[in-house]
Formats: structure tokens, C-alpha cells, sequence
């Protein structure tokens, strides 16, 4: 599934985070935010390459193990590598950028970015560096690791 880095998001109408802890837990809500693509990468389209930091990287990583959303029932295979070493993803991070705008990227981005040289705006670069993960990872439900949840969010308990 290809989307251009920083073009508007629209594959789903609503955010939805899972609770990592329980797996059964989940809120979803319409975003105020605009949410822009970000390493939405496909075989044959074009990205952008080059060397990224490990400081990113290792943040990304961690970013990745507090927060879990959009998660859908199929997954999505990397069609970059070779059939028989295609990283299977299913879902989708959430980095707050400048007020009103959130950065979309899926699951995989950290694989692309290791793997395919696949080297994100520095926008989104500079917004991942700046979250707090320590204060991400000690958020329990109901607040999800995500700053700009709305207050009439739906959530389900069960």
C-alpha cells in the first residue's frame, strides 16, 4: 500500500489504540489532527533513501513497543524483500508532529528503515526524537501512549 511521505492520510476515518497489556482493551475517536503518511512504501514507487541515526532508530523501536493502533485482522507483507523473507506488520504509529498535525506510518517502518534504506522527512525524524518513550511506557489504561486523545473518545472495556 503506497501513500506519498507527507501527503494526508485517509485509509481509515478513525484512530484506534489497543491496550498493549490486555489486548482486549481499545479506544477510537475521528481525529482533530490532520494526519500525514509517513514510509507507506510499495515495490516499484519511488522513497526516498539514506542514512538515518541509530539514536532514531533505537527510539522508533521503543516507540513501537508502548504503542499499538489501527491494528486491523489481516497483515501486511513487505513487498520490497523476497517472498521468503517478506516481515509480515499489521497496524500503525502515531507521532505527534507541530500542533495539529500527526505523523501516520505503519507498523513496518522501522524494517523499511533498516532493510530498504528507506530514510523518513526529517520532520518526522526530529518528532520521534522528541518523544518522551519513559513517560509513554508508564501510561496505563485508560490513557494510551498518544497525547492528543479527545476526552469523548469511545472505548471499549471488553
Amino acid at each position: 500500500m503506497f501513500y506519498e511521505d507527507l501527503s494526508e492520510y485517509d485509509y481509515l476515518d478513525n484512530d484506534s489504540f489497543t491496550d498493549l497489556e490486555s489486548g482486549s482493551y481499545a479506544l477510537w475517536y475521528r481525529p482533530a489532527y490532520t494526519r500525514l503518511n509517513i514510509g507507506w512504501l510499495e515495490v516499484g514507487k519511488p522513497y526516498s533513501t539514506g542514512t538515518v541515526s541509530t539514536a532514531f532508530v533505537e527510539q522508533l523501536k521503543a516507540v513501537q513497543k508502548v504503542q499499538w493502533m489501527n491494528v486491523c485482522l489481516g497483515v501486511h507483507r513487505c513487498d520490497l524483500c523476497r517472498e521468503e523473507d517478506a516481515l509480515e506488520g499489521n497496524g500503525e504509529i502515531r507521532i505527534p508532529g507541530k500542533p495539529g498535525i500527526a505523523y501516520a506510518a505503519p507498523f513496518l517502518l522501522t524494517h523499511y528503515v533498516t532493510a530498504h534504506g528507506y530514510c523518513p522527512p526529517q520532520a518526522f525524524i526530529d518528532a520521534v526524537l522528541a518523544v518522551d518513550v519513559d513517560e509513554w511506557a508508564s501510561i496505563r489504561w485508560p490513557d494510551v501512549p498518544f497525547p492528543w486523545v479527545p476526552d469523548n473518545a469511545e472505548r471499549m472495556l471488553d
